[in-house]
């Protein structure tokens, strides 16, 4: 669970803050993603998303709009989940 991810749930504080993005879409997709699936996020999954975040607004877009594939394996179940939300 993300609530986990340290002590106090700030692990998952963090990340949804860090998942805040300049682009609105991006935005929207995240929301609903933490009120859905993101709320049961494991500690894997969690490096995941990190990983995911530090990438530009505008292929993490292209990756969540199915318009490019990502080259971590890893991270398409994630990827599929926020094309979900």
């Amino acid at each position: 669970m993300v609530g986990g991810l340290d002590e106090g749930g700030r692990g998952a504080e963090r990340l949804k803050w860090r998942s805040r993005r300049g682009l609105l879409e991006l935005d929207l997709v995240f929301e609903r993603f933490w009120a859905g699936a993101g709320a049961d996020l494991g500690a894997a999954e969690a490096a995941v998303l990190e990983r995911l975040l530090t990438m530009p607004d505008n292929d993490l877009l292209d990756l969540v709009m199915g318009r490019a594939q990502s080259a971590d394996a890893a991270a398409q179940g994630l990827v599929e989940q926020l094309k979900a939300a």
